[in-house]
């Protein structure tokens, strides 16, 4: 039984009373969450309850949009509480995660298989034509519908039972993978002696002896499976052999012991199959895409295929090159490993550019890159980002900033959050703690994003220094965060970044364009000690090696596409999960399979990151991105014209219109893959293209 005072104390039960209503991240304690998300559910359902009883004739307005505002309590819970389980949890936040999990797995399945409101939504939606509803309206209107009938709001009888029991399952087995994959890797500690560190850079060096240091343990340096130090040790490494066991250590996690996630990934796969097949699909697959601008298996196999015709015969150029190479350089022939590419490819791209990321570092200290960046978005949009101290932040390295639009109007907050830390997963990710809409009095609520990454930390004797792949990193959430920043709809479940997951990639990965554009980095690329900007043979080498094992990078992505399509497409349940791998990728295949090591037990996107079949967007939002930056290639890089249409058509709409649609009024015309195909070097240049490939074509 809650107390009246700490009911009275919990600061999730009444509205953020702080600036611009950000999260009191000062006064929220762990002990806050699970009740607050208790009341919260108590009282979604009882809004639920009054939407069903009201004895008004179904219409809009005391249906859809009521449902639409329903959980408003729970939600300002839950966008705290799930954006710190990711980048500031701890043992206690897990359980609470693991106890939560299934009472909210049973609050969304009691409200999408609620008859009554089900009656309610259906009556609406029969009688649309007599509504007079705007676009987004009639969107809202669809998801709502369909959103329903795709959880199970048709199903009758032990149908409904065993969907119920499906999803309920489903939900404690994502949490406890992705949990499983965080616990895992902070187990690892790696400990070499100053013999083994041959090659390594100075700032990476430094930071392992720092990390022993801090163990007690001078005189040692400690290495961990953390994304930047595995990537720069795989790429600079002298030593083969630690090159070796780092890789098997990596690619070898979550298989066995306390924290495998293989049985747990395979009764995944199988649920979801369970679960599509109640819904009247053949795979998850085929229910997942339906939703998508792909719409159909057929579709995304089609660009996958597309991509791996046009790149690996480029691929297997590259790694020809590569091996003599290496031959010439070790004096005797050298087979490509898993293990060795990164390191090779390396030293190739400096033979032939003079080219090493290390060596850019100093023009990429992270406040000059935070000015760039934020930068870009001022050239761009006319946005300006003022660091604001008031608000309270959830950790020392956290900043918060006010953002305010060309006419100096208020546009919502963004926190940035960018070092390793052990209560931080790997990788890097944008996410809300509120969205935006426009209330029924006609405020714009305006929303709160955060961009989280895990970039180089400073040192005793260096500030942190970026490489060109970390600068791409925060351009590429950075352009997620515009997509939220910039909402401007009506309901908050049609805002932002709530698009169709393969459109949502599209504004960060056409950020991402601007890494090889020197009118860019002329803005920002200053050395941190010298203050000379980057000199214009750098700026070259960026550029002229930015094709550089483009065809690798694009396979290796195939796979993964590849791999997450075959897990949910299957019939019946996998026996031999590290088999059932190896033969989803066979075609785009680079090596070996090595014994011991499987991508899948940590794929984090489909087990428990919200991408099951849906890691080919990655690929399809390329193809998007290649073809909208070349109309900024076109008429100027920071093009008003350009960035105002970018903005009004993709930036501001959210998913209140199919993306394709969006899209072509952007763009004029429909996106073809020969943009990318020029962008990476894989098809000559041409003054007219004559044979156009396009993207599958939408099913109307």
């Amino acid at each position: 039984m809650i107390s009246i005072m700490a009911q009275a104390e919990n600061p999730f039960y009444k509205q953020f009373e702080t600036v611009h209503g950000t999260p009191p991240f000062n006064e929220i304690k762990v002990e806050d969450y699970e009740p607050a998300i208790d009341r919260g559910i108590k009282l979604g359902l009882e809004e639920i309850d009054a939407i069903c009883k009201n004895r008004a004739y179904p219409d809009f307005e005391n249906t859809i949009v009521a449902l639409e505002n329903s959980g408003k309590d729970l939600d300002r819970v839950l966008n705290v509480f799930y954006p710190l389980m990711s980048a500031l949890s701890d043992n206690e936040m897990m359980e609470i995660s693991m106890r939560v999990t299934p009472k909210l797995s049973d609050y969304s399945t009691s409200i999408s298989l609620n008859q009554a409101l089900w009656n309610r939504i259906k009556q609406v939606y029969d009688n649309r034509d007599k509504f007079r509803l705007s676009v987004e309206d009639s969107m809202l209107l669809k998801e709502t519908y369909d959103n329903f009938a795709r959880n199970g709001a048709l199903l009758e009888g032990t149908d409904r039972d065993k969907y119920r029991r499906l999803n309920a399952e489903l939900s404690e087995l994502t949490t406890l993978f992705g949990q499983n994959v965080l616990k895992e890797l902070n187990t690892y500690e790696i400990w070499l002696g100053k013999e083994d560190l041959s090659g390594l850079p100075d700032g990476i060096v430094e930071a392992a002896a720092l990390a022993a240091k801090e163990k007690g343990r001078d005189g040692e340096y400690l290495f961990t499976l953390a994304q930047p130090t595995y990537m720069a040790f795989m790429k600079y490494s002298d030593r083969g052999d630690l090159r070796e066991k780092m890789y098997r250590l990596y690619m070898g996690r979550n298989q066995s012991g306390e924290y495998s996630n293989v049985d747990i990934l395979k009764q995944i796969a199988d649920k979801r199959r369970q679960m599509a097949n109640l819904l009247g699909y053949d795979t998850y697959a085929d229910y997942a895409l339906v939703h998508t601008m792909a719409e159909k298996p057929e579709n995304v196999y089609r660009l996958l295929n597309q991509l791996r015709d046009a790149y690996k015969p480029a691929q297997e150029k590259e790694f020809s090159e590569i091996e003599a190479f290496a031959s010439d350089l070790k004096g005797e022939p050298v087979k490509l490993n898993p293990w060795d590419y990164s390191y090779y490819a390396n030293k190739l791209k400096m033979a032939k550019y003079d080219y090493d990321e290390e060596a850019l570092r100093p023009y990429f200290e992270l406040n000059n890159v935070i000015q760039g960046v934020f930068g870009l978005a001022t050239k761009l949009y006319g946005l300006t980002f003022v660091e604001n101290k008031d608000i309270a932040v959830y950790h020392p390295d956290v900043k918060a900033f006010d953002v305010k639009d060309k006419d100096g109007s208020y546009l919502g907050v963004i926190y940035t959050d960018f070092f390793p830390r052990e209560s931080k997963r790997p990788g890097a990710w944008m996410t809300e703690f509120k969205p935006q809409w426009i209330a029924g009095d006609g405020e714009n609520s305006r929303p709160h994003v955060s961009i989280v990454m895990n970039f180089t930390k400073p040192t005793d004797t260096k500030p942190s220094l970026l490489t060109p792949y970390e600068v791409e990193t925060f351009l590429h959430e950075f352009g997620h965060a515009l997509h939220g920043l910039l909402s401007n709809t009506k309901y908050a479940s049609l805002s932002g970044t709530n698009v169709y997951r393969d459109f949502v990639e599209l504004p960060s990965q056409f950020n991402e364009n601007y890494l090889t554009q020197k009118e860019f980095l002329d803005g920002f690329a200053r050395h941190y000690q010298t203050d000379e900007a980057i000199p214009q043979e750098l700026v070259d080498k960026i550029i002229s090696s930015s094709q550089f094992g483009a065809a690798y990078a694009c396979l290796r992505q195939l796979n993964f596409g590849l791999v997450d399509m075959a897990w949910h497409s299957i019939t019946s349940p996998v026996d031999d999960a590290a088999k059932f791998e190896i033969e989803a990728g066979k075609s785009v295949e680079m090596f070996p399979a090595v014994d011991g090591t499987m991508m899948s037990p940590q794929f984090s996107h489909i087990f428990s990151g919200g991408y099951a079949a849906g890691y080919y967007s990655y690929k399809w939002a390329e193809v998007l991105d290649a073809d909208a930056f070349a109309k900024f290639l076109e008429n100027g890089i920071f093009d008003a014209k350009s960035a105002d249409e970018f903005r009004t058509n993709v930036l501001m709409k959210g998913g209140t219109e199919h993306p394709a649609e969006l899209y072509k009024r952007f763009r004029g015309q429909e996106p073809s893959i020969d943009a990318l195909l020029k962008r990476d070097g894989i098809q000559p240049v041409k003054a007219k293209q004559t044979t156009p490939q396009p993207l599958p074509a939408r099913n109307e």
